[in-house]
Formats: C-alpha cells, sequence, structure tokens
C-alpha cells in the first residue's frame, strides 16, 4: 500500500482512497448501473437509496488487502493498520461534513442536547436550594447537611468517567439515555421519600446518572460538526449550562417560598413545596431524553466500530435535512464510500447452547468494562500522557477554585447576615416576671439571670431565643415551637412541656427538677415561609446570569484566538479578581465580586470543554472526557469542603488558594497544544 499525504486523502476522499484500481466515475455509477437488476430474485434495498453493495466493498478491499489472513498478522501490524485508516477517515469525513453543510440538523441536536447539559446545571444548584427546607423537614444536623451537598458530586464523579468509558463502546445515544434516565428516575423518586438516608442515596444515583452527561454531550455533538464551526458552536452548547443554573433559581424562588404548595397524608407522611421543586427540576432531563429518541447515533461512532452503511445514512440525512432547509432539495449527497478503520477488538461471546443467560450477560459485561479500562489505560500511554497530565492539572485547579468559590459567595453572605443579625440582639438582665401568658414571638433576644413563676407559654415562636442563668418554676409551656434556641444553666421547677420541641439537646448544664415533658412534637417544626432566604436564590440567579458575557465572547472568539489564549488568559483574569475579594467586606460587594468572578472564568471553562474533545480519537474522546470531569468533580468536593471551613475565621487562605491555582493552572495551560486547525481523529 502507498502512503498518501493529508491533501491527497483530502482531494480523492469521495470515491477512491488511492489504492483503488478502479476509477471514481465507475462507482460513481455503480447504483444507477444495477438499478432494476437483481440475482436469484432478489433486489438489494441499499440500491435504491445510493448504498454500495456490500459485495463491491468487499472485492474492493480484497484488491488491496495482503496475502496474510489478520489471524496469522501481529497485533502491532494490524494496530499500525488501525492507525493508518483513521488517519484517512479523519479527513475524508471532515470534508463529508462540509459537504454535509451546517443547517437544521445540528441546530435541532444543539437544543436536545442543550436540555441535557441545562438538566447537569440544575443538578449542581437543586440540593443547595433545599436544603434550608429539607434541613427543618428530615432534622438534618450539620453534618448531615454537609454529607448532602456532597453526595451529589461523588456521584457526578463515578458517572462520568463510567458512562463516559461506555459511550466509546456501545454509542454516545444509547449511553446518553442510560444517564438522563438515570437521573429523571432518582430525581423523581427522591422528591417522595421521606428519610434522609433514601433522600441521600437517590441524589447520589441521581447525581451519578447526569455525570455521564457532560462528556457524552460535547463528544456527541463534536462528531457533527466541522472544524470551522466547533469552536465557536461548541461554546454556545455551553451557554445551556447557565441556563440551568438561571432555571433553577427562578424555580426555588417561585416555588421553595409557598409552604402551602403540598400536601400531608396523616403524621409521617408530608410533601412539602421544596419537593415540588425537586419534581420540576427534573423537567429539563425528562423532555431531552424523550426529545433524543428521535436523533440518530453519531455516524463517526459507527465508522469506528465498522458500521459503514448506518453511518452512510444518518450522514446523507444530515446532508438532506440541512439542503432541504435551505430551499435546495436537489442537491445529491455524492459520498459512495467512507473509509472504516481496522477492526481489531475482540468480543468474547457465550453461545445460548454453551451457557445460561446470566452467564452470557456476565461476560458481556466484564468484557465491556475490560474495554473500558484499557481506554482509561490508553490516556496515559506516551502518546496521550502529558496532554492528559497538564489536562488534569487544568481541570483540577480550575474547579477546586470555581466550586470552592462558588460556596464560599453564599457561606460569606450568610456569614455578614448573621453578624447584622446578631448586632441587633436584644438583652434583658435579671426580669422578674410572674403570672404572665406569652402568646407571641421572641426572636433574637438574650436572656439572663431572670425568674419566670407561674408563667404560661403556649402557642408561641422562640426563634434565636437564649436563656442563661435563670430560673423557670411553676411555668407551663404548651404547643412550643423553636429555632437555635437553648436553655443554659438553668433551674426549672416543675415545670410542664406538652406538644413543644424543646428537646433534651436544648437544655445545657440545667438542673431540672420535677420537670415533666409530655407528647413532645416529632420532627422540626419551624415557619417556612419566615425562614427562607430570598437572598440566597437572588446570589445564585445573579451568579449564573453573570456568564452570559463571557459565553458570548468565548464563543465568538474560540475560533479566532484559539483554545490555549482563552483558557490562560481567562484563568490568569479570573485570579487577578480574586484578589479584589480581601475588600468585600459587606453582602452587596460579595455579589458583586462572585458575578465578576464568574463572568471571567466561563470562558476558560468554554475552551477547556473544546480542547478535551479535540485531543483525543473518537474511540477514547468520550473517556478521556469523563476521566477529566471526574476529576474536575473531585476537585469540587476538596474545594467545597476547604473553603467552607474558613468561613467567619479568615478571608486570606481561600483568596490566597484559589489565586494560585488559577495562575499554576493558566501557565500550564499555555504549554497545551493548539488544537483549532486540526480535523477531529
Amino acid at each position: 500500500d502507498g502512503y498518501r499525504n493529508t491533501n491527497q486523502v483530502s482531494d480523492d476522499y469521495r470515491y477512491q482512497d488511492g489504492n483503488y484500481d478502479e476509477p471514481a466515475q465507475e462507482e460513481d455509477a455503480q447504483s444507477d448501473v444495477t438499478e432494476g437488476h437483481d440475482e436469484d430474485d432478489e433486489v438489494y434495498e441499499g440500491e435504491y437509496q445510493g448504498i454500495p453493495h456490500p459485495d463491491d466493498i468487499k472485492e474492493k478491499q480484497k484488491k488491496r488487502a495482503p496475502a496474510v489472513d489478520d489471524e496469522y498478522r501481529d497485533r502491532a501490524d494490524l494496530m499500525a493498520e488501525r492507525m493508518e485508516d483513521e488517519e484517512q477517515l479523519a479527513h475524508q469525513y471532515e470534508n463529508i461534513i462540509e459537504e454535509c453543510g451546517h443547517g437544521r440538523f445540528q441546530w435541532t441536536l444543539f437544543f436536545v442536547l442543550g436540555l441535557a447539559l441545562m438538566a447537569d446545571g440544575v443538578e449542581v444548584f437543586v440540593v443547595g436550594f433545599v436544603l434550608p427546607s429539607a434541613e427543618k423537614d428530615m432534622c438534618l444536623s450539620s453534618s448531615n447537611k454537609g454529607m448532602l451537598g456532597l453526595i451529589v458530586y461523588l456521584g457526578m464523579m463515578v458517572g462520568a468517567v463510567l458512562l463516559g468509558g461506555l459511550a466509546d463502546k456501545l454509542g454516545r445515544k444509547q449511553c446518553l439515555i442510560i444517564s438522563l434516565a438515570i437521573n429523571a428516575a432518582f430525581a423523581f423518586l427522591s422528591s417522595f421519600v421521606q428519610g434522609y438516608g433514601f433522600f441521600l442515596f437517590c441524589r447520589l444515583i441521581s447525581g451519578l446518572g447526569i455525570g455521564g452527561t457532560l462528556p457524552i454531550v460535547f463528544a456527541y455533538f463534536s462528531e457533527f460538526l466541522s472544524r470551522e464551526k466547533r469552536g465557536e458552536h461548541l461554546s454556545w452548547l455551553c451557554m445551556f449550562w447557565m441556563i440551568g443554573g438561571i432555571y433553577a433559581s427562578a424555580m426555588a424562588w417561585s416555588i421553595i417560598p409557598h409552604y402551602g404548595w403540598g400536601f400531608s397524608m396523616g403524621t409521617k407522611y408530608h410533601f412539602h413545596s421544596w419537593r415540588v421543586f425537586v419534581l420540576v427540576c427534573a423537567l429539563p432531563c425528562i423532555a431531552s431524553l424523550v426529545a433524543l429518541k428521535f436523533m440518530p447515533e453519531s455516524p463517526r461512532f459507527l465508522l469506528e466500530i465498522g458500521k459503514h452503511d448506518e453511518a452512510w445514512m444518518i450522514l446523507k440525512q444530515v446532508h438532506d435535512t440541512n439542503m432541504r432547509a435551505k430551499g435546495e432539495p436537489e442537491r445529491v449527497f455524492t459520498v459512495s464510500y467512507i473509509k472504516t478503520p481496522k477492526q481489531v477488538d475482540e468480543f468474547i461471546e457465550i453461545q445460548s447452547s454453551t451457557g445460561t443467560w446470566y452467564q452470557r450477560w456476565l461476560v458481556r459485561i466484564t468484557t465491556t468494562l475490560k474495554q473500558v479500562w484499557d481506554n482509561v489505560l490508553y490516556c496515559l500511554t506516551a502518546q496521550y500522557r502529558m496532554n492528559t497530565l497538564m489536562l488534569a492539572v487544568v481541570w483540577f485547579t480550575m474547579a477546586l477554585s470555581y466550586y470552592g468559590l462558588i460556596v464560599w459567595f453564599p457561606d460569606m453572605i450568610r456569614y455578614f447576615q448573621d453578624e447584622a443579625y446578631e448586632s441587633r440582639v436584644k438583652i434583658f438582665d435579671e426580669e422578674e416576671v410572674s403570672h404572665f401568658t406569652f402568646n407571641f414571638t421572641l426572636e433574637n433576644q438574650i436572656h439572663r439571670n431572670g425568674e419566670y413563676r407561674n408563667d404560661k407559654f403556649i402557642g408561641m415562636k422562640f426563634k434565636e431565643v437564649r436563656f442563661e442563668d435563670s430560673l423557670f418554676e411553676d411555668c407551663y409551656f404548651e404547643d412550643v415551637r423553636s429555632s437555635e434556641t437553648f436553655f443554659e444553666n438553668c433551674t426549672i421547677i416543675s415545670t410542664v412541656f406538652y406538644n413543644t420541641d424543646l428537646y433534651e439537646h436544648k437544655f445545657i448544664n440545667c438542673r431540672l427538677i420535677n420537670a415533666t415533658f409530655m407528647e413532645e412534637k416529632e420532627g422540626c417544626h419551624i415557619d417556612f415561609e419566615e425562614d427562607n432566604d430570598f437572598l440566597i436564590y437572588l446570589v445564585s440567579f445573579l451568579g449564573s446570569l453573570s456568564v452570559l458575557p463571557g459565553n458570548i465572547i468565548s464563543a465568538l472568539l474560540m475560533d479566532k484566538i484559539g483554545r490555549i489564549k482563552m483558557i490562560g488568559g481567562s484563568m490568569l483574569i479570573s485570579a487577578v479578581c480574586c484578589f479584589f475579594l480581601f475588600f468585600g467586606n459587606s453582602e452587596s460587594a460579595m455579589i458583586g465580586w462572585q458575578c465578576l468572578f464568574c463572568g471571567a472564568s466561563i470562558a476558560a471553562w468554554n475552551a477547556l470543554d473544546v480542547i478535551t474533545v479535540e485531543l483525543y480519537p473518537t474511540d477514547k474522546r468520550a473517556t478521556a472526557f469523563g476521566i477529566l470531569n471526574g476529576l474536575c468533580k473531585f476537585g469540587a468536593i476538596l474545594g467545597n469542603s476547604i473553603f467552607s471551613s474558613f468561613v467567619g475565621i479568615t478571608k486570606v487562605v481561600p483568596i490566597l488558594l484559589a489565586s494560585s491555582a488559577l495562575v499554576g493552572g493558566g501557565l500550564l495551560a499555555l504549554r497545551l497544544p493548539e488544537t483549532r486547525e486540526q480535523v477531529l481523529m
């Protein structure tokens, strides 16, 4: 076989690949010549669709086939032949996509995959929005809340690696359907379960499902785009993640405060408004799942696994759809044969006569998982090791700083709110109250050295109230609800507590003499409508909206200035923004700097998505993206844990850590190879 350079492949791609002896005109006319002819009263059905007959293709392949059968050839020779085939296919496929054009088909797929990406963005925000209500509904401790916040990232980390790897073996469309179906099912289920353990499990599996969408979506969409359109339109696709954040914020703002939007079944089962919000957040995932059923598999993936005719039919569909939309239905799809790489993978199968059904499934599963693991190891071979390691560092540093600060901003705003709230506290010293009935709310108060005799506390609420070194004698508490209320070093004599949530842990170092507790309230009881913090919804909404300018700029400039400059410049500008956080000493200042940081960093995220797709070949693309995105989620877990622990202690550590990570990752990104002129391998 003679080796042909890139230009020759590009020029001759339609009808011959340089090794054919037949002229292009013969093959082009093949289906017309054979139309209506049949052998043994059978007509080849592909004849009327312009698909070359398999026997003709085999005959051409025989002319250039080596004398030795594949089974007797060295595996290294087969892999070398496959690599040569893949290089020829890459350039041929690029020309085919250019002939298909960019039009209605790509825009339809854009919105279908955009909904899937939107579901990923929603998933990141769901738990943060429901926590203020869910913590009261499920009586969550601080450790429970922390685990619930991190469990989604843990599921997404596992899902990205597992489902991303499977997408290179089972197909983009099939694995994306599986991913979305898992997320939709368990997100729906999580809105109905009552216990904390079941809710945690459902959010974990839901996160696992949605974790696979990001690597699959970008690999899937990129394989329908030409080189000139790829950077720009992948960046436009990233906007759906922002839309997901805006959607989640708007729905939380409009649904969760309406505590009455729910129902109860007895005293044990409650379906409050935050559960309605969880259901609504599953809608983008369900919509994408339904729409995806009408979209085809990636033809580039089908060619990789040797399914020539299926890939040809899909490419013809893309071509015809775009041409009809442009008003040129007479345009003919001129491609008749597409190069398919040498198939060297072996799939071991147990025949139905030699094994049971579960043995056959076990072989399929173990073989597929082994192939996925081999793909993971392939990303660390000499050819890709350096790029993989550099990308891993850039993804990790970006995630550590971004997700850490995204959690740190709302926590700092809450801290400023708490400081302002505490500054308005009312202190009562040595008050003496007797024969009085309290039936109103006490809020943000401290009572010290007080004496309360024969008093009644009926149908009231305590919010942020502390009683210190006080005496309660012959008092009566009935139908009392409390939040952050404690009795410390108090003496309580002959007092009755009936139907209250004043539990044992709220009495710190107290002396209880003849005190009676009757029919304590079950669960956590607090007025949700007053307790929801609208400012947190507003902060998340503005943070999501602030990335719009960065998204637009990155999409317009991605193919002009290149991926590398986009990543490095965006990360370094974001690092500069971090230093200005030293001057954020109020709620409004923190909101402003958060918006600036998010807007500056989004360009780096978009460019990272694009370059990760372009650096790896088709049969490893989703696997590599899944590995790097899984590492990103690990960085998010680490960032959330580290940054939240310094709230109220110091701002120096979070700011310096985020800035140094961004500077280091940005400088390292400049050493990555530029990919904007490359075809998809």
